[in-house]
């Protein structure tokens, strides 16, 4: 038996096979069959079966140090099936990274360090949040990204087999994964890149929890990874750790493309009646069951959650070979850095993540030049200017670049060595990211290009598919990752494209997600400060979303303390507002219009412009009543999207200017008359405002009146 704690099996010790291997791993397997009995739900059966696979990982393949789960040369474990928690506790408790046995009796319940799915930053060792199922599988891509490019970028001469950044991922992936489209959409991108390091275990158990998969699931999922571009290793018999030693030897050795192993295993194993079915999936498997099956096992059929004090021993020493390879990894760093003084700056920025004088300065510049254009070209003039200076920034678009505005003048497009083309140059060290058309594994990718901990990354595409990137920008807002998503094309102003194409609840739909900052500016200036907020103060996932249509410059008299960073403000004032005027984006010229029409009726009002809505709630409560005055009632919003959420900053008694359809196809500027989003429409709701507040102010002083 070896070791691939240093994760390259050029190097490594000889470890033979312990007869306390074998009491670990037999015990192992049945505590989840423990747990989930004693708390009569949880998924114990995909654990069961594929704790042999897991162990042999964990103990001889995967580099890794359980008392410093942070470490940056350590591999990273993605498991995308979720569900199957329990596999990875296990593992965690055997290698010791904090987990003991009343951690793992305590699984699925309240604030216990073992929650139904694995939960990043919850419990030491888990890499991301997973559970939705294919996530996981994207996460894994995005990770084998970054890792590439890292090596590009600061061992160019290295192959990964020599890099101090060599790092290997391993996904745990199930048969309901590799169904789930998002996975499609990942490994096609990984096969297309050569993605070196990225090995994906299948569990092919062909069981999912309405039976059988072949009523669901009847390619030939092999054949497909190979279409892809992987290389495929098959284990046929899951329960022989010299048979999972080998395969997971093979695919370690790859180094040109990204692996799939085809792990054979009976869910559930070796549980006799409940194994092999669907009910081993999820629930109690029986008292009865787990006796007959721990007596197969050779084990106390009446001793529940057992692991033998020396068989634990035993399974920690791999805590102690993570320490030994740690030391030496870190020697290595310390050696590399004498040696290669300017690529040891470079990771020392990536790691640091601030902002040069470089990037601030040219930040400032187009801050101070700001021009009428629309939001998306202002935001692509900031890419263009921080890029060069900014070297964890790294992203692209799925197949918008250019329309999306982060096509980056002059950058090199990250491709697999040697696959780049004359419209766009590059290599494995390239900063524009081509996703192809797959805003599904775009989201779940930039995850996994965040998790790496050394980027910033951004993904941009029309604004109305951020609902195929949803469940992966809900994943980035609960692990609280600081990606960037650049959605253009912002509302029904996109005109010709029609209803498909414009998007009207999803201002708010994304409002909704905790933790997502939606940033929406009206101009050059807005745009320039909402991407310098972003990029000096990475606060969790932001959205910037961004026109198509050009924008006049309105906030070109604003600082950057108390303009667009602030999420709202003040841009134009009255000594004695009557109406208070709220818009967002585009629509705040529509507001200004309206301020100086309402002017000449002799309404006085006051208009807020309101970027970024989560900012405005993060400012001090005086702040934000300096902006919004509680005395203040009569209120209007303007924004072309629907007004679902806008009742709580107009009140119950405020107009609400919205779209309450889907759009039509046309010209910008007549879709946008058809649908009421005018100045005449804002005009008319302030001046209904204002009337109500007049009739409710004499109501109120004629009751005082009458009190007296």
């Amino acid at each position: 038996m070896t070791t691939r704690l240093d994760s390259t099996p050029e190097t490594t010790s000889n470890l033979a096979w312990h007869d306390l291997d074998d009491v670990a791993v037999r015990h192992a397997r049945v505590l989840p069959l423990d747990v989930v009995q004693a708390k009569g739900n949880g998924h114990a059966g995909t654990a069961a079966s594929l704790t042999p696979a897991l162990y042999v990982l964990f103990q001889e393949f995967l580099r890794h140090d359980p008392a410093d789960p942070d470490w940056m040369g350590r591999d990273r474990f993605v498991l995308s099936a979720g569900h199957a928690s329990l596999a990875l506790y296990v593992q965690l408790y055997l290698s010791g990274y904090g987990l003991e046995l009343d951690d793992l009796k305590a699984a699925r319940t309240f604030g216990s360090a073992t929650p139904g799915h694995p939960e990043r930053g919850h419990t030491a060792g888990v890499e991301t949040s997973t559970g939705p199922l294919g996530q996981g599988v994207g996460n894994a891509v995005g990770l084998a990204m970054e890792a590439q490019r890292i090596r590009a970028l600061l061992e160019p001469e290295r192959s990964a087999a020599d890099s101090l950044f060599g790092r290997r991922v391993w996904c745990l992936a199930s048969d309901g994964d590799l169904q789930e489209g998002i996975s499609h959409e990942a490994s096609s991108l990984a096969g297309t890149l050569g993605l070196e390091g990225l090995i994906v275990v299948w569990d092919d158990n062909q069981i999912s929890i309405e039976g059988d998969t072949g009523i669901t699931f009847s390619e030939d999922v092999a054949a497909r990874y190979l279409a892809y571009g992987w290389m495929v290793v098959e284990i046929v018999d899951a329960e022989d750790p010299t048979a999972i030693r080998d395969a997971f030897e093979e695919a370690a050795a790859v180094r040109d493309r990204p692996v799939l192993v085809r792990l054979r295993t009976r869910i559930g194993h070796p549980m006799p009646s409940v194994g092999g079915t669907a009910a081993a999936h999820s629930g109690a498997p029986g008292a009865e069951e787990i006796r007959a099956t721990k007596a197969a096992l050779g084990l106390d059929p009446e001793a529940a959650f057992a692991m033998p004090g020396d068989a634990l021993k035993h399974a920690r020493m791999v805590a102690e070979r993570g320490a030994t390879a740690h030391q030496n990894w870190t020697a290595a760093r310390t050696e590399w850095e004498e040696q290669e003084p300017r690529a040891a700056s470079l990771l020392e920025r990536m790691v640091d993540g601030t902002l040069s004088t470089d990037a601030l300065d040219g930040l400032a510049k187009l801050r101070a030049s700001p021009k009428a254009a629309a939001t998306r070209i202002a935001s692509s003039a900031v890419l263009d200017e921080v890029s060069p200076h900014t070297p964890w920034l790294w992203g692209g678009s799925a197949d918008l670049a250019e329309s999306n505005g982060v096509s980056i003048s002059g950058a090199a497009s990250f491709t697999r060595a040697g696959h780049d083309s004359e419209q766009w140059p590059g290599g494995p060290d390239g900063t524009l990211v081509h996703f192809g058309i797959r805003e599904h594994a775009m989201g779940a990718i930039l995850n996994g290009m965040a998790l790496g901990g050394l980027s910033r990354p951004f993904g941009a595409t029309f604004f109305v598919f951020s609902d195929y990137m949803r469940p992966s920008v809900r994943l980035a807002a609960l692990m609280n990752l600081p990606v960037i998503y650049v959605w253009s094309h912002d509302s029904i102003a996109v005109g010709e494209d029609g209803p498909t194409h414009q998007p009207v609840e999803h201002l708010w739909a994304n409002r909704g997600i905790p933790g997502l900052d939606v940033i929406r500016p009206a101009d050059w200036v807005e745009t320039v400060d909402a991407w310098t907020r972003l990029l000096i103060r990475p606060e969790g996932p932001a959205s910037l979303v961004l026109s198509r249509q050009g924008l006049p410059v309105v906030a070109d008299s604003t600082t950057y303390a108390n303009g667009a960073a602030r999420g709202a403000y003040v841009i134009a004032d009255h000594d004695s507002p009557d109406v208070l005027l709220i818009a967002t984006g585009s629509e705040v010229s529509i507001a200004l219009q309206a301020r100086e029409a309402l002017r000449d009726q002799g309404v006085a009002a006051r208009v807020v412009s309101a970027p970024c809505l989560e900012w405005f709630e993060r400012e001090p409560s005086a702040y934000r009543e300096s902006v919004l005055p509680p005395s203040l009632r009569a209120r209007v919003s303007v924004e072309a999207g629907t007004g679902v959420g806008w009742h709580r900053y107009v009140g119950l008694e405020g107009e609400v200017v919205s779209v309450e359809d889907f759009g039509s196809s046309g010209a910008g500027d007549l879709v946008l008359a058809a649908h009421q989003m005018t100045v005449e429409a804002v005009v008319n709701a302030a001046r209904k405002a204002t009337q109500l507040q007049t009739q409710h102010s004499a109501g109120a002083g004629g009751s005082s009146s009458d009190g007296q």
